[in-house]
């Protein structure tokens, strides 16, 4: 009996070691605050921190989708969605906020109309459920409106540019580059609403689910350590020529144009994460930002049992 206990033992610890020998697998996508990652991956600083990552590209929604069916240890991903994983039964705990939309994210409009309050009895495309959808509902709130108060056109994200050029719709809602090539397509388009209005409402970071963070925990402080070591390379204006070309190189686009999309997203020291995980209901605390897309959620039937923000954000390896 003595040996098979001693044999099991050794058979679990010999899985153990194997397991921790496959790397970190991790989604990312389109987005500044996850493009970053980038620079990380090919100056090599993974491999220098003495942790084996393998980062994999996605379009958003697939990533999530990889992410909720296992094939992922971590996805980069929007405070928005955080809630709606673990509403649909994905458990996840949110381990990095990144950043927060400073302007990327936009709700432009036809020429001629000025104002959202402009927008009343108009239709306005947008995804719904996503996180422009979120933006626009909270620009009607500050502008006095209802959702009632429009029409709600349910438009895909990448079409919301097409769009708007048809006509079909007064105003639409999405992120860059979608946003951008909106007002490039239509003379005299504006922007009237974006992230830049309400600081916080769209926090960015990354999720891991609660197996690989307890089995893995040392390596996930690793990689935070990695996304640190961006920020203070972001910050240093030297850099930023060549942290212009391969992020650009990643999305596809010149560097000139991510320049723009790099002034839309706003990028957190240590110190500014530390304000973000404070306990409140401003939308600049992480708490009180998620407890906002929780009631948008619960308004707009995207799930219908309200989540705790406080479960799926673990600040801990944020401030090591």
């Amino acid at each position: 009996m003595k040996k098979l206990v001693i044999l099991l033992i050794a058979v679990i610890t010999l899985v153990e070691c194997k397991e921790n020998k496959e790397p970190l697998k991790i989604g990312y996508s389109d987005w500044p605050g996850w493009v970053a990652w980038q620079i990380a991956i090919n100056k090599g600083w993974f491999k220098e921190e003495g942790v084996d990552v393998k980062f994999s590209w996605f379009e958003y929604s697939p990533s999530l989708n990889a992410f909720a069916s296992g094939q992922l240890d971590g996805v980069t991903i929007a405070n928005t969605d955080v809630l709606r994983l673990g509403a649909s039964g994905t458990p996840n705990k949110m381990i990095l906020i990144s950043d927060y939309s400073n302007g990327n994210d936009m709700i432009v409009a036809l020429p001629g109309i000025d104002s959202i309050k402009e927008l009343k009895n108009k239709k306005i495309g947008v995804e719904i459920g996503t996180i422009d959808h979120l933006l626009l509902f909270k620009a009607l709130q500050n502008s006095g409106l209802k959702q009632s108060d429009i029409s709600l056109v349910n438009v895909p994200t990448y079409q919301t540019a097409q769009t708007l050029a048809s006509g079909q719709v007064s105003a639409i809602g999405a992120w860059q580059p979608n946003s951008g090539e909106a007002l490039k397509a239509i003379p005299g388009s504006k922007t009237i609403y974006s992230s830049a209005d309400t600081p916080g409402l769209i926090f960015d970071g990354i999720t891991v689910s609660p197996s690989s963070l307890q089995s893995r925990r040392k390596d996930w402080e690793k990689v935070i350590k990695v996304w640190y070591r961006i920020i203070d390379y972001l910050n240093n204006p030297d850099n930023m020529k060549e942290a212009l070309k391969i992020m650009s190189g990643r999305s596809g686009v010149s560097p000139k144009e991510y320049a723009v999309f790099m002034k839309g997203t706003h990028f957190l020291s240590k110190e500014e994460v530390a304000k973000v995980l404070e306990k409140n209901e401003s939308l600049m605390s992480i708490y009180g930002s998620s407890n906002f897309v929780d009631k948008f959620n619960l308004k707009n039937n995207i799930y219908k049992k309200s989540q705790d923000a406080t479960y799926y954000i673990d600040g801990s390896l944020m401030l090591n």
